[in-house]
């Protein structure tokens, strides 16, 4: 099996310090997003777990401890993109510390283990597309002697977002927007050698040179890990979604990057009650099991070809 790690919060940010005592003690408890009286209980035993996938705006909290990855594949999904502390209120700066982070991160594992994610891209009187070639190109120019690929999407608009992203006059790109920013960043891209793929977009950019991506991306780790898996997509994602077969770790309510944009994150009543409740020592996220709870082992198995 993946290990997603996570599309709901950014544990290497803020709870680091969680995920390894997970993996000391080999498991990790879930609490089903739709029902958290169920529980799920699982594996995280090098036997079964075929590759981890990061999800983060700042590993610096995991970089002193990388060691204790050394018996998994793993790589990192880095989010630098082009927005100040109006929309992400909670972020260091870019320049000064995430920049730095990125490529130390890589220096210490690899390029082909630090993806940058560039996303979602949103417009409005600030961010205009001029803004978002500039920025990225001068991003592309840093990051490329550090990274192999980079993931673009554009912004969705998810209905619990909606009132967070009002204040800043935030919307998502038109097609033919799309078309010209995806112009943009090809030519920057080509330019510095790096790929560049769309995360889930309906439009094909084919002639730009530039893919669909795979963000859970089975090739990635079979060349990582120096094996082969016959593993399915994930039918629980988006159905414009290429990535495989994953289970996700996280829970929501629970990041403080504090971007405006951010799906995961819808109520801060919810959230401020569940940052109260984390104990690095405790196999849920937050929170403990309690009355009621039910808690099952997962079956889960490896993917890998014998």
């Amino acid at each position: 099996m993946i290990i997603s790690a996570s599309r709901r919060t950014d544990i290497p940010s803020y709870y680091s310090e969680w995920f390894f005592n997970r993996l000391r003690e080999e498991y990790v408890l879930v609490r089903n997003p739709m029902n958290p009286h169920q529980v799920s209980r699982i594996s995280l035993s090098p036997e079964v777990v075929d590759g981890i996938v990061f999800w983060t705006k700042n590993p610096a909290p995991m970089l002193e401890n990388l060691g204790a990855l050394e018996k998994y594949p793993y790589y990192f999904q880095f989010t630098l993109n082009a927005y100040g502390q109006d929309a992400e209120t909670g972020l260091p700066s870019k320049d000064k510390e995430l920049i730095p982070t990125f490529c130390r991160l890589s220096k210490e594992i690899g390029r082909e283990r630090v993806v940058w994610r560039y996303d979602p891209v949103f417009l409005n009187e600030k961010y205009t597309i001029q803004y978002h070639g500039r920025y990225f190109d001068a991003l592309a120019s840093r990051l490329a002697p550090f990274t192999e690929k980079c993931i673009i999407s554009f912004l969705d608009l998810y209905r619990n977002i909606k009132n967070n992203i009002k204040p800043l006059n935030i919307q998502p790109p038109t097609t033919n927007q799309q078309y010209e920013l995806m112009e943009s960043f090809a030519q920057s891209a080509q330019k510095y050698g790096i790929s560049l793929d769309t995360c889930a977009e309906e439009n094909d950019f084919g002639e730009l040179g530039v893919r669909h991506a795979h963000c859970i991306d089975k090739e990635r780790l079979e060349k990582i890990g120096g094996f082969r898996l016959d593993i399915d997509g994930d039918k629980n994602q988006r159905k414009l979604c290429g990535c495989a077969m994953a289970i996700d770790i996280g829970a929501y309510n629970t990041c403080l990057n504090g971007c405006v944009y951010c799906y995961a994150n819808h109520s801060r009543t919810s959230l401020n009650r569940n940052l109260s409740q984390h104990n690095p020592e405790s196999p849920l996220l937050f929170g403990e099991i309690n009355e009621g709870d039910t808690v099952k082992e997962r079956i889960v198995k490896s993917f890998r070809i014998r």
